[in-house]
């Protein structure tokens, strides 16, 4: 994205918010789990659960639904 600056006329790259960044990330490596359910799936995205969270960047609610779905109560009860 580019925006103008409000100094100047030069326009300037804009980097999204952090969290939003982690929040795509760990979507992407949620969806290649549910989808492939291989180990190195599981193992990314768990990494990168736990890399977000240490950076702060991932709130408890969405560390909560990480481990739902690592646990296999999510995938569980999509099927019921």
């Amino acid at each position: 994205m580019k925006v103008k600056n409000q100094s100047s006329s030069e326009v300037k790259a804009t980097t999204p918010a952090k969290h939003l960044v982690a929040t795509a990330i760990i979507g992407a490596a949620m969806i290649g789990y549910l989808v492939h359910k291989s180990p190195e799936a599981r193992v990314r995205l768990e990494s990168l659960s736990i890399m977000a969270q240490t950076l702060g960047e991932l709130s408890e609610r969405d560390a909560a639904l990480v481990a739902q779905l690592l646990a296999g109560s999510i995938v569980k009860g999509a099927q019921q």
